[in-house]
């Protein structure tokens, strides 16, 4: 069997029954599955990994020959007598996916991305001041990504902070200023290609899971202009009644106030760990570490030992900073840590800023603030994915929703 670059990652957990009008959709979706995390195989080995009959495993390879999403690769070497079997495989470099990243401090960016998940260009725009200026950058960032795209394009997956519901309607994203956005319509009628549309840490999570290896049970926290994060239970998302699961970001850390959040209030965990909140308060520690003083005398080296201490200041106050924020993400989680029982939590944003100091002391207070034993080996831990989560997220999302394939 062919390996697959993908051979790690996992289906997210099918729940309910399917219903007898629906079977070909599935066994479509699970032939498909099959090959996206298996590589590529004989219509025999496919027939025996799916438990479908090797008649329908036929026909459903045919469908998908003639709809372009898979291909036959070449006859595999027998290792006996007799005719060799034919391998087939997904047609990856067929379609092309479009994923918009809109969570980072600056700039909106995006990519064109193989249905493998590998990135094959990138394009970024600058993020405006207004919210209908934000909404036209992230209609010119599409267009121009669907634009760089030399196959057809199978959709456009949308990562973006906010709370965003099924529709794929931005209800509310403070930091954006757009309350009700019907961001999917908008990009529907732009492009006129299928688009789908989620908070930016639920599509993190997808691709940690996806890609990464995630345990069943995790909890994603993504750090950029904003705070929020991304849950999978038993290997299902967990979106909440009203789609607001994982908006830590608006939750209230601490008695002792704090800075005001874009929300209104006051000391929400956002306010302290969102990336421009983090570099404003090291920068602003530091800035007034930095200032030499003026001495007579033996200038050089009195210089150079003020410098060192300068220096030393300023290292020590930009670790009170992280530990201080890495204190209050721990405050914050204990509570969904224990009454989720999980056993993860994933951190996604920049590594200078999250790993080291911040995740050390983020780990050591959930394990002061939850069941000793039970949750005494939580593991916190970066990311690996790096810079591209949220993107390789949007492209799980386009497979999920328009293959079936997750």
């Amino acid at each position: 069997m062919e390996q697959s670059p993908f051979e790690a990652g996992r289906p997210l957990r099918r729940g309910g029954k399917v219903l007898p009008e629906q079977a070909r959709a599935h066994n479509r979706s699970l032939v498909l599955q099959t090959l996206f995390h298996g590589g590529g195989m004989s219509r025999a080995e496919l027939a025996r990994t799916t438990a479908l009959t090797r008649v329908s495993i036929s026909d459903l390879i045919a469908e998908l020959i003639d709809d372009g999403y898979v291909v036959e690769t070449g006859e595999r070497t027998a290792p006996r007598p007799g005719k060799p079997a034919m391998v087939v495989d997904l047609a990856h470099d067929a379609h092309r996916i479009v994923g918009i990243d809109l969570s980072g401090a600056d700039e909106f960016t995006g990519a064109v991305l193989t249905m493998s998940g590998e990135v094959v260009s990138r394009a970024a725009v600058p993020q405006p001041a207004s919210a209908e200026q934000r909404i036209d950058a992230v209609v010119q960032l599409a267009r121009e990504l669907v634009g760089q795209s030399q196959t057809p394009v199978l959709g456009i997956g949308v990562g973006t902070p906010g709370v965003v519901d099924d529709a794929g309607v931005v209800l509310t994203a403070p930091n954006f200023g757009w309350t009700g956005i019907d961001l999917d319509g908008i990009l529907t009628e732009a492009l006129r290609l299928p688009v789908v549309v989620a908070n930016d840490a639920n599509a993190a999570v997808l691709a940690e899971y996806t890609f990464g290896g995630a345990r069943d049970d995790v909890l994603l926290v993504k750090v950029g202009l904003g705070v929020g994060a991304g849950l999978l239970t038993g290997g299902q998302p967990l979106l909440g009644a009203r789609h607001t699961a994982g908006e830590i970001g608006h939750v209230t850390v601490g008695t002792d106030g704090g800075p005001v959040c874009s929300c209104g209030k006051r000391g929400c965990l956002e306010a302290w760990l969102s990336v421009p909140a983090l570099t404003a308060r090291i920068a602003g520690e530091d800035a007034g570490a930095a200032a030499p003083a003026h001495v007579s005398g033996n200038a050089g080296a009195s210089g150079a030992a003020d410098a060192r201490a300068s220096g030393a200041a300023g290292a020590s106050r930009r670790d009170a900073v992280l530990r201080d924020a890495g204190e209050r993400l721990g405050i914050a989680l204990a509570p969904v840590v224990g009454a989720l029982d999980l056993s993860e939590v994933v951190l996604a944003g920049p590594t200078g800023l999250l790993g080291g100091v911040l995740a050390d002391q983020t780990r050591a207070t959930l394990r002061e603030r939850t069941l000793p034993v039970f949750h005494d080996d939580i593991r916190v831990r970066m990311t690996e994915q790096g810079p591209d989560i949220v993107l390789r997220g949007a492209a799980v999302m386009v497979l999920s929703t328009q293959l079936g394939v997750s």
